[in-house]
């Protein structure tokens, strides 16, 4: 294959990576720490101020590559309100875009040991894209989009938080709405919308006694007219002290991960993800992640 077609072939997989897996919004490895970006009904719900920062930078080594930075801060407002804020920030080729959202949670005591949390999300995207680059890299579009200019919309999402100490269920559309964005249909980029996200997951902690314990959590991800995305996670908790984990999204990719307790109240984690199926398998390096958490 000469340079031309690996050129044209990086950057359709590029733009279109969110078209080839059915995902217009990033993957986290760290999912289960950062739950406020899906679901408003966690903000609040580990009962003290937390602050999140994420670094994600997906094909390592292939220029224009996905790249990510995303900060969360929550907190409890007495003891059945939660508030938090979120702001995402996503560049892929072409594209960019920074999401800036605002969260809102109620709870209700069912039992002594079950708490549910319902959520609401308002937020806002600023989404841009240089398409004077697609004729760069050999791609077709659309005329329509020769005179394509930045979005700048509104949203509204939603949802339902169940908890126990030792498992939890979650179910969240977080953008109800689906402004306009770029798409690919066939090697060629015309105006199509933001797909809805729907997010459905659970854990569950066995206790293997040591001071060890295994937390368990699986993600499934339906974004419409989209396969189903599934997503399975296995961390072994050593005394609070560090975590070591594994996890699996079917069809796409393996990840490890490790997390540190730098202090209380303080963690750094690291995660590796090699992908399973790539349009440019042999051309990266691995995606990396970096993830920090302070409890304030």
């Amino acid at each position: 294959m000469n340079i031309y077609h690996k050129i044209k072939l990086m950057a359709t997989a590029l733009l279109f990576a969110t078209a080839m897996y059915g995902q217009q919004d990033p993957n986290y490895t760290f999912y289960r720490y950062n739950m406020n970006i899906y679901n408003p009904a966690f903000a609040g719900s580990s009962d003290v101020a937390e602050l999140s920062l994420g670094m994600r930078s997906q094909w390592a080594g292939v220029e224009g590559a996905p790249q990510s930075q995303s900060a969360i801060f929550d907190m409890p407002l007495g003891k059945n309100i939660g508030v938090g804020a979120s702001i995402l920030n996503d560049k892929t080729f072409i594209e960019q875009q920074t999401w800036v959202g605002i969260d809102v949670s109620y709870n209700i005591q069912l039992s002594e040991d079950h708490r549910l949390y319902f959520g609401i999300k308002g937020s806002a995207n600023s989404y841009d894209a240089n398409t004077q680059g697609l004729v760069t890299y050999g791609v077709g579009q659309d005329g329509a989009l020769m005179d394509f200019k930045g979005r700048f919309t509104p949203n509204v999402g939603a949802g339902l938080y169940l908890k126990h100490y030792r498992y939890f269920v979650s179910l969240s559309a977080p953008k109800l709405f689906t402004p306009d964005r770029l798409q690919e249909e066939d090697g060629n980029a015309y105006l199509g919308t933001d797909r809805l996200h729907t997010y459905l997951s659970g854990g569950y902690t066995f206790i293997l006694g040591g001071k060890i314990d295994l937390k368990t959590m699986g993600m499934l991800r339906y974004v419409n007219a989209a396969p189903l995305s599934t997503e399975l996670t296995a961390i072994l908790d050593f005394g609070q002290r560090f975590e070591l984990g594994t996890s699996y999204r079917f069809n796409e990719s393996v990840s490890g991960l490790f997390l540190l307790n730098i202090s209380s109240g303080f963690r750094l984690g690291y995660a590796y993800e090699a992908a399973t199926q790539s349009a440019i398998s042999g051309m990266e390096s691995g995606t990396h992640e970096l993830f920090m958490k302070i409890q304030l």
